[in-house]
């Protein structure tokens, strides 16, 4: 066999490819023989040509594996030997890589078996020889060691880690370093022990200097080694990169910014700041490091990207991920520095520096949007004034970044759409197309949140939309779609006028079939949607089947957006029609059910690259390669299957809640889905799932309560429900889901009361107070032995937000019961009220706090001196959020809060006054002012001056803004005259007016409206001529000329004819008025 073989591996390396092709059947039969082995060993030795030489080791590395154990031990030994001479005494490099690979297969059988005990003694006297050639070889295969017998290197871990070090110090060849670099890269692979991990913290100026020797001499593929290592170092939990964090963030700004190197270079340069902002956000800020990274990364989006360039590697782009990056870890640290580079740039005579101005605001948005929304006006006229720019980029980016104001900085940019809207009007109608599509972008995301305050604009809006639709590319077409949803949506009944026109033109794009029309489709079918949920279910019902009809034959289309954004269409239909909905079922089930159980689409990239692959080498296979384990590279998941699942997932839920009782045959294969998708590995479809869970438990219920066994059966559902719920809380590392399950349960305990959920009650106190000490998996900081500064690690606000509202709902639910429970809870709670808190911290607590009150009623007293200091400082915050909530919770703590409130009546009177003023800007602080003082006085009016009280608290009624204070303010001021207060009946006048307005205002509760009359009925004030009426309408001679001529009502009659005649006298014009005395002046004669 060696000799045909030899003839054959030479003819294999020949140019003519028909030879090669004979060459390469001929070595499939041969290798099928374990006698190749040692054939292929016989042409590593002795082959003349390096090339033959190093294709004997490439195909011995191919087929070592599947013939070894049937190797004679004579055969094993020679082939070992023979091994270990090419790696010492083979002159060509390329030979002894290929051969060291072989020996790291061989090793992966050979060592744990014991069959090779002396090959670390002689990779360790290898690494010790003073031949630089054989130095390097040893590097080379204790590296690629590392990854088939890595667990026999652990207890040489010291030894193996001071030898890569004195090998990265090497001072006679830069070849030894490299290894050493590719070495050090390999053992951090694999080490996964903190302690040991930790200990190449000492490595880091070692590598940087290889680096950079590396990248001197043109190396840049190993040179990115570095930041190879670096990336696991920074992923890692332990504490690994101490005071090296400064090097390695200046030599990966060097590389950065020299535009000299290639993209990819500077690309994973770029990447380790990204990755020091996510997981070491802390060691930049202590370190100073904040400040010359956003000096470097600011102007490199200014870089003109290489047209040939990857849109992945530009420079602009990344650098655009590490600024958003750092503004979601460190936005106070961020925001300023941007914000400066934004205003300078945007004076710019250079046009990329204009597109760089409003393009770093853009990205920063999401993270800083606090920040950014106290400095909004200033922002928004570097925007607005680039949306005007002479340059199509500039004007691009600047739409680009009027839609990320729209997404994340709500409400506060909405009260701007004066100045906004007109802006985004003009730029639809922009010559470049590109300008157009990020216009429709930023119409889209703006108008979704405005709701009325877009009907001024809604004609002309319309008018530029519709015809956009019917004369544009398909690109512009679908974003146009996206945009006339928005508007939809915002308009509401308004947008009826429009809706015909708009359905029409939505018929033609749901019948198309060709593949690159069916995004079009898509965007189609879910404006339908849209449309339908604006104009209400009267309108849409009779034109609705041939819609539903069009949107089920796009499943025969086989294309993922289609059928995500088709679950989306029916669960709007579902929302509309309610039970109208029924009908639709049956067809629409089983697509959700079938989009829930499609293939994830897993796709496994496998890297070959070690096999050398010179001249075809690696072409040479067989089955028994199958044996071999390479690497996985590469990981990708269709993300088109992921949002068709999470559409669909959600879609079941809404069908649940909105059919209830006729769900029945749906039930319980939707329960199994949504049980096995709240485990899913994508968070995406987990927080549909944990929403739709809610839904299934209602219609659960609906279904079950009228079977004879159903009151067991649904309390298995609720059982299902709740664990999963609870487990959540605790084990998912997902924030939102972890939110979504928070709120899931807080509306769980509102449906069903403390009895059905008392059994839960101990782990849901337990997992609540996981959360609150910030102990669940998905607040575990990757970098947590890194942070210095527990007060200043920013959290998740929506997250904290939900777990703290479970507090008032428990407290809702149990009452005074709360208390025992409220202890356990109350010290974590109270953390996020330290000063150094932020803003949003401090008020989500003091609502909490607030609410409970509220519900656990007079066991919040022994708490009072621990909260009213608090209360107190946040009724003077900048914040009106913190004011608001401040207020609200002064009067709930007066309420319940006994006698141990009234020392602090006078300072927290002073703390509310300025909260009634012209100064205060903010309607619903003033109404939570009002609602503090009415609990006050009605708990202990003594203890209120309320001569210099009432007429400032009665200046600021009506309610404008806050009607759930309603009933307790009108109850105060019932009160009060009900009683006959001699301070009250002074300002009857004023009530006149306040009441009047009351009856008659839209905006409150009938509820409110009748307990306001029901008070008075009893009142003697109101029935008593001599010092009820006529003093209580004594400057109003309308009325005391009305009194003779009304008939003799009863009491209730009475109030129901003068309440409404209050009203409208009060509304009415003085002519009116003056006409009505006239009439009733005649009718006295």
């Amino acid at each position: 066999m060696a000799q045909s073989l030899e003839l054959l591996l030479i003819q294999f390396l020949m140019p003519d490819n028909d030879a090669r092709r004979q060459a390469e059947e001929q070595i499939k039969r041969l290798a099928k023989d374990p006698q190749v082995v040692p054939a292929l060993v016989h042409h590593l030795r002795t082959a003349k040509t390096p090339n033959v030489r190093q294709l004997a080791a490439v195909l011995l590395r191919k087929k070592i594996t599947g013939h070894w154990a049937k190797l004679a031990h004579q055969v094993k030994q020679l082939v070992k030997q023979s091994l270990i001479e090419s790696i010492t005494m083979e002159h060509s490099a390329p030979v002894r890589r290929a051969s060291a690979n072989v020996v790291s297969i061989i090793a992966k059988y050979a060592v744990p078996a014991g069959e090779w005990p002396d090959l670390l003694s002689f990779l360790f006297q290898c690494s010790q020889s003073p031949q630089e050639d054989h130095r390097e070889v040893a590097l080379i295969l204790f590296s690629s060691l590392t990854e088939t017998i890595g667990s026999t290197f652990r207890p040489h871990f010291a030894e193996l880690q001071a030898l890569l070090l004195k090998c990265l110090q090497d001072e006679t060849s830069n070849r030894v370093r490299v290894a050493a670099l590719k070495a050090v890269g390999s053992f951090l692979e694999f080490t996964n022990d903190g302690a040991e991990v930790v200990k190449f913290r000492e490595f880091i100026p070692s590598i940087l200097n290889v680096s950079r020797q590396c990248l001197a001499a043109g190396e840049e593929d190993v040179a990115i080694i570095a930041f190879e290592i670096f990336d696991e170092l920074i992923e890692s939990p332990a504490p690994l990169l101490g005071d090296s964090v400064k090097s390695i963030v200046q030599f990966s700004l060097e590389v950065s910014s020299s535009q000299n190197l290639e993209s990819n270079t500077r690309h994973q340069a770029i990447q380790i700041i990204s990755w020091l902002a996510k997981y070491k956000a802390n060691s930049l800020k202590k370190q100073k490091l904040v400040t010359p990274i956003l000096q470097v990364m600011c102007p490199l989006l200014a870089e003109s990207s290489n047209v040939d360039e990857d849109d992945d590697l530009a420079p602009d782009r990344a650098a655009a991920e590490v600024i958003d990056t750092m503004a979601l870890n460190l936005s106070k640290h961020v925001f300023p520095l941007v914000f400066e580079f934004a205003s300078l740039s945007s004076q710019n005579a250079n046009p990329k520096f204009r597109e760089a101005a409003v393009t770093a605001l853009g990205v920063v948005s999401e993270g800083c949007a606090e920040l950014m929304k106290d400095k909004l006006e200033p922002v928004l006229q570097i925007v607005l004034g680039a949306m005007r720019d002479p340059e199509q980029m500039v004007r691009g980016a600047a739409s680009f970044a009027l839609g990320q104001f729209a997404e994340h900085l709500q409400p506060e940019i909405i009260s701007h759409y004066a100045s906004v809207l007109p802006c985004i009007l003009n730029a639809l109608e922009d010559v470049s197309d590109e300008v157009k599509e990020k216009s429709y972008y930023a119409l889209a995301a703006f108008c979704e949140d405005m709701g009325m305050e877009i009907l001024p604009f809604l004609d002309p809006l319309m008018g530029k939309l519709l015809a956009a639709l019917q004369n544009s590319s398909r690109n512009l077409q679908e974003t146009c779609m996206s945009a006339i949803g928005s508007v939809a949506a915002a308009a509401e009944q308004a947008f009826i006028p429009y809706a015909e026109r708009v359905l029409e033109l939505m018929k033609g794009f749901m019948v198309l079939t060709n593949d690159e029309d069916l995004r079009a489709r898509a965007r189609a079918t879910e404006l339908v949607g849209i449309v339908a949920m604006s104009v209400g279910r009267t309108r849409i019902e009779p034109i609705l089947p041939a819609f539903v009809e069009a949107a089920i034959s796009g499943f025969g289309l086989e294309f993922s957006e289609l059928r995500e954004y088709t679950h989306g269409f029916f669960s709007n239909v579902a929302e509309i029609m309610d039970d109208g909905f029924v009908k639709y079922l049956p067809h629409v089930v089983p697509l959700a059910f079938s989009s829930c159980n499609l293939d994830d689409g897993s796709a496994v990239d496998i890297d070959e690259s070690d096999d050398e692959n010179i001249n075809g080498f690696g072409e040479v296979s067989s089955d028994d390669e199958a044996h071999d384990e390479p690497r996985v590279r590469n990981i990708s998941i269709r993300t088109g299957v992921l949002d068709e699942k999470a559409a669909a997932t959600q879609a079941l839920g809404l069908f649940a809640q909105h059919t209830k009782r006729s769900y029945a045959p749906y039930l319980e294969e939707s329960l199994k889905i949504l049980v096995r998708h709240s485990g899913y590995f994508h968070e995406d479809v987990r927080l549909q799932a944990i929403i739709a869970l809610k839904h299934i438990l209602t219609a659960a219920h609906a279904i079950l309560q009228c079977q004879n066994d159903g009151s067991m059966k649904a309390n298995e559902v609720l059982d299902t429900v709740m664990n999963i719920y609870i487990k959540t809380m605790t084990e998912d590392d997902d924030k939102e889901v972890v939110a979504q399950a928070c709120m899931s349960i807080a509306d769980i305990i509102k449906d069903y009361g403390y009895m059905a959920l008392e059994p839960y009650m101990s782990q849901l106190v337990d997992a609540t107070l996981t959360l609150l000490r910030e102990e669940s998996s998905c607040q575990q900081l990757e970098n947590g032995s890194d942070i210095d500064d527990v007060d200043d690690a920013e959290h998740d606000e929506i997250l904290m937000d939900a777990a703290s509202d479970l507090l008032p709902a428990f407290a809702k639910s149990m009452g005074s019961d709360f208390a025992p429970i409220f202890a356990k809870l109350f010290e974590p709670l109270m953390k996020f009220a330290r000063a150094s808190r932020p803003p949003q911290d401090r008020t989500m607590v003091v609502a909490c706090l607030a609410e409970v009150a509220q519900d656990m009623g007079a066991p919040i007293a022994s708490y009072v001196d621990r909260l009213m200091p608090l209360v107190l400082k946040e009724l003077a915050s900048s914040s009106a959020t913190n004011r608001r909530n401040a207020a609200f919770c002064a009067g709930e703590l007066s309420k319940n809060g006994g006698e141990s409130t009234l020392k602090y009546y006078n300072d927290i009177l002073r703390g509310l006054y300025p909260l009634f003023g012209d100064s205060e800007p903010d309607d619903a602080v003033r109404d939570n002012a009002a609602g503090a003082v009415a609990r006050m006085i009605m708990v202990h009016p003594q203890s209120i001056p309320l001569n210099q009280v009432l007429p400032v608290f009665l200046r600021v009624l009506p309610l404008k803004e806050d009607h759930e204070e309603s009933m307790a303010v009108y109850n105060c001021v019932s009160m009060l005259v009900l009683s006959s207060n001699p301070q009250i009946l002074s300002l009857v006048p004023e009530l006149v007016n306040i009441f009047a307005q009351v009856l008659v205002s839209p905006e409150e509760t009938s509820e409110v409206k009748a307990q306001l009359i029901s008070d008075h009925l009893s009142s003697k004030c109101f029935f008593d001529k001599e010092k009820g009426l006529s003093l209580f309408f004594a400057e109003r001679g309308i009325f005391v000329l009305l009194l003779p001529v009304l008939p003799p009502f009863s009491g209730l009659e009475m109030l129901l004819v003068l309440f409404p005649l209050m009203s409208i006298l009060v509304c009415a014009s003085a002519s009116a008025i003056a006409c009505m005395r006239m009439e009733l002046l005649s009718q006295h004669e």
